[in-house]
């Protein structure tokens, strides 16, 4: 445990106000960007670790074909949703006038038409994202650039500067900010380590039933499926109501099969939960939770991705600090009489 200087009190303030400006000028995309390629890189880096250019070759060819994946799953969603949703709302409603079931709604076809307009509308407006998108584009590229250049030359260069001193307020607070960024940085790395194992072991799960039950669109069911997975908590609602979804257009039967390959997934989870985030962040659900549902309404998905690295973060900064109620009290002395003195 140890108190704050003020140096250290100024880099706190400083990593607050960037956090906020973030969220205000909507870049919560390239932060997220620049963190991942940053990460990415030092993984890639474990090849050669005293040559960094390996590295960033093999990240350049890996970020170009990740690109063109992202693009075509992108093209494929747009395309595959809405014929999902006019094969399976249709289904959905037949199979519950077969069997009885009350619906809280009275006209079946409106019901029908409102649900696949709704889906298709969301398909459009991801389709006017994807092209309009040209600017957030440029934003993650510039990102990238600046991951590549922190990787080459991580240590901000301070005391080559002839006018400030090695314990000038200047060079303190500028190693203090670079102490607050390792620190965050360090936060993100064990969630998106955690989240990668996860939605790696769920979409290697989820391939090999695809292609036992020979599940239509495989690819949009696979991409989705690691993609959502590094959302903590709703990614995984997301990729099972595609995988449920497309299972209803072939047959009840495989509807069903598929809900019941989710819940063993997700009993697998728990233990892969309790294991690697549980071990590696140890924040509660219901706060993690809460973060999320700040982190959708102040940045969108990027919000979603940085909340729980940044409950982390907090949670990592606060337990070395020593709280103010927590002091030492003075010790007081001890009166006691010298009875011989009297005598």
């Amino acid at each position: 445990m140890q108190r704050l200087t003020k140096p250290e009190r100024f880099s706190f303030y400083f990593i607050a106000g960037a956090l906020v400006l973030t969220g205000l000028l909507h870049l919560g995309g390239p932060i997220v960007t620049v963190l991942f390629a940053y990460f990415a890189l030092e993984k890639l880096n474990l090849i050669k670790p005293k040559s960094k250019w390996p590295a960033l070759v093999l990240f350049l060819i890996v970020f170009a074909a990740l690109v063109y994946g992202l693009g075509y799953l992108v093209k494929q969603m747009v395309l595959t949703l809405p014929h999902i949703a006019e094969n399976a709302i249709p289904l959905v409603i037949k199979w519950a006038q077969e069997h009885h079931i009350e619906l809280p709604f009275s006209d079946y076809d409106s019901l029908k038409e409102v649900a696949m307009d709704t889906v298709k509308s969301q398909a459009q407006g991801l389709a006017r994202f994807a092209r309009g998108a040209s600017s957030e584009v440029i934003r993650c590229i510039i990102a990238v650039v600046i991951a590549i250049g922190i990787f080459l030359n991580p240590h901000f260069q301070t005391h080559g500067d002839k006018t400030a001193s090695a314990n000038s307020l200047y060079t303190v607070s500028c190693d203090a900010i670079g102490d607050r960024m390792r620190n965050f940085y360090g936060s993100f790395a064990t969630v998106m380590g955690a989240q990668l194992v996860i939605s790696t072991v769920n979409t290697i799960l989820t391939t090999i039933f695809v292609v036992a039950v020979r599940l239509p669109y495989g690819f949009v069911v696979i991409g989705a499926t690691f993609l959502c997975g590094l959302l903590p908590i709703v990614g995984n609602l997301i990729s099972n109501t595609i995988i449920v979804g497309i299972g209803i257009t072939v047959s009840p039967k495989m509807a069903i099969a598929a809900l019941v390959f989710l819940v063993i997934v997700h009993k697998l989870e728990y233990f892969l939960n309790s294991k690697i985030v549980g071990d590696r962040i140890r924040n509660p659900f219901w706060m993690t939770l809460l973060a999320l549902i700040l982190g959708e309404r102040l940045m969108g998905i990027p919000g979603m991705i940085l909340a729980p690295v940044v409950l982390n973060y907090i949670r990592v900064e606060a337990s070395r600090l020593q709280s103010p109620s927590a002091q030492t009290p003075t010790p007081v002395p001890v009166l006691t009489a010298d009875l011989g003195s009297r005598s």
